[in-house]
């Protein structure tokens, strides 16, 4: 059984954050003003073509799932993964020494397209992990996300009738979070050395925390997009991998939860989405639930407002 402990509530610990960003003094302010609460409506990769090396601090994403919903469709598996190794392959250079990127995937299953036909599930984190590892990325943990079965699709029901030998299926209640670091020869004391000591004691997680690499989180549904972060899952993921005033990146933003709890946990965020529904939905829902203005923009415009810096 996962164990929890904590010292503070929730809301102390928003207060601290708060706090620490307003004081902050980024090291990187002309970046700062270029990227901080950002969101383009673009390919990750053309935008990234405009984004200044070691950027970010942190990334948390969840890619799309190969041809599981209606925004993901590739010709074939292996486009599917290079696409991605591609994104890895570049990240990498935006992202500061020794910083972490956090993934969250799940194998997928194919459907049948009959009853004569079989189903076909792709183990995506296990395909992706060599890929990742290749482009100088160090593996550092594996966190596995569980899930009520409640919200599970129903496999075992066939068996649970005939309970036959060789028919098992079980339901699937789990995802992973696979947490790499870009690799460098310093320790994380370095990375931590390198910020002023009231960010620090402003960033220490003081509330509940988890102690195990089984996170027991419900998931959460949204009628306007259908794969969202639960917002628990980003707030532990903020807390965990990044300091206050940190800039967090999200290349597939969807709904915009990690923009909303990098916000709440006192870091900037950077997100880029190429679906122009999600990027309208943020745009009219973000802004009302922000502690400060967003900047929305389309490719065009965020590559023009790098070139003039301003």
């Amino acid at each position: 059984m996962a164990r929890i402990i904590g010292t503070s509530t929730d809301s102390e610990q928003r207060t601290q954050c708060l706090k620490g960003k307003d004081e902050y003094n980024n090291f990187s302010e002309d970046l700062g003003s270029l990227l901080s609460n950002t969101i383009v409506h673009g390919d990750v990769m053309e935008v990234l073509k405009s984004v200044p090396d070691e950027s970010f601090h942190l990334t948390f994403t969840s890619p799309p799932y190969y041809n599981a919903r209606p925004y993901s469709t590739f010709e074939n598996y292996e486009t599917y993964l290079s696409f991605l190794e591609d994104f890895f392959r570049v990240l990498h250079s935006k992202t500061k020494e020794g910083r972490f990127f956090v993934l969250n995937t799940s194998p997928v299953i194919e459907a049948r397209l009959s009853r004569q036909h079989a189903s076909k599930r792709y183990p995506i984190p296990f395909d992706l992990h060599p890929r990742i590892q290749k482009h100088g990325w160090e593996y550092i943990d594996d966190i596995i996300w569980v899930k009520p079965e409640y919200s599970a699709k129903n496999r075992v029901g066939g068996f649970a009738q005939h309970r036959k030998p060789l028919g098992y299926k079980p339901n699937i209640v789990t995802e992973y979070l696979f947490v790499y670091r870009k690799q460098t020869d310093k320790l994380i004391d370095w990375n931590i050395r390198s910020y002023p000591k009231d960010v620090v004691d402003r960033s220490k997680v003081r509330e509940d925390y988890e102690t195990t690499n089984v996170w027991h989180i419900n998931p959460t549904h949204n009628k306007h997009h259908p794969a969202v972060f639960p917002e628990e899952l980003c707030k532990r993921v903020i807390r965990y991998y990044s300091m206050v005033g940190d800039l967090v990146f999200d290349p597939f933003g969807g709904s915009g939860v990690l923009a909303r709890m990098a916000s709440v946990e006192g870091r900037s965020f950077f997100l880029t989405e190429r679906n122009g529904d999600y990027f309208q939905y943020m745009k009219n829902t973000l802004e009302r639930k922000l502690f400060e203005d967003v900047n929305f923009q389309t490719l065009s415009e965020f590559e023009s407002r790098v070139i003039s810096g301003e």
